[in-house]
């Protein structure tokens, strides 16, 4: 490691403050301590926000959920409302790396950093999610922008992120063994304007939305409408994990198993 000051600001506007004059906001730490650890980051000035309560709590705001950005991926697992209104988004958080990860990552930290194979970007794309900022709210549709970069600006804080309630929800992946991350996952969510189905971890830039699949399964709501959907590979990742034809067969597979699901409940 290397010197630098830690700064832990107990409101909002302090946390605001910081950012503006470049400190980097700190919140479940978990990519950026393992960066600085490698010196692939190196600020001088960090901000935890794990003292700010503006930045927490989970409630439910008429038909859309509402989860501040220091929310840890525990939280969003456990709570009562997201488990009863938003079940899908309950269990993606469930699933996400071990219980320590569980323990100390947060949504609005995952979302900020846009890891091309984190869960939780999928989940706001497919429910067209509303990121709201110390400055201004932004669709998600808007807000990821390619591997590791969104549409946040210097210094802007995520506050929390508002979820539309869908009718009927699932996200389907294939762990990867030793990362946790998934090879490939696919989050489904209908609602009563169409399906938007999002694709994670198959793509170098980051999250997107199969329009195909939408399209088939706003149709007609069938596994077998979702098989006949071609899954082009040209633009997915090929690696040491897995081709691009693999993860395109993934694609095709998992949409077909999470409607599947969807309609066994």
């Amino acid at each position: 490691m290397y010197t630098f000051t830690l700064e832990r600001p107990t409101t909002l506007a302090d946390a605001v403050r910081l950012a503006a004059a470049g400190a980097k906001p700190l919140a479940g730490g978990q990519t950026l301590l393992a960066s600085m650890k490698l010196r692939l980051s190196a600020p001088e000035q960090l901000a935890d926000l794990s003292a700010v309560q503006e930045l927490t709590g989970i409630r439910k705001e008429g038909n859309a959920l509402s989860i501040g950005a220091m929310s840890r991926h525990m939280d969003v697992a456990t709570n009562a409302e997201v488990r009863a209104a938003y079940p899908a988004l309950a269990a993606l958080a469930d699933g996400i790396g071990d219980r320590q990860v569980r323990a100390l990552g947060t949504i609005g930290g995952s979302v900020a950093n846009n890891d091309p194979a984190a869960c939780y970007p999928s989940a706001v794309l497919a429910s067209g999610a509303t990121i709201v900022t110390d400055r201004r709210e932004i669709a998600a549709d808007d807000f990821f922008q390619g591997m590791f970069t969104t549409a946040l600006d210097g210094g802007e804080l995520i506050t929390k992120i508002r979820f539309p309630i869908p009718k009927r929800a699932v996200y389907e992946k294939l762990r990867q063994k030793a990362s946790h991350f998934p090879l490939v996952g696919v989050f489904i969510a209908q609602y009563d304007n169409g399906v938007r189905v999002a694709v994670t971890g198959a793509s170098n830039g980051g999250v997107f939305r199969h329009t195909g699949l939408e399209q088939a399964l706003t149709r007609s709501f069938t596994a077998d409408a979702a098989s006949k959907v071609k899954i082009d590979a040209t633009d997915l990742n090929s690696d040491l994990h897995a081709t691009a034809a693999y993860r395109a067969n993934l694609i095709s597979v998992l949409a077909q198993r999470g409607v599947n699901r969807m309609l066994d409940h």
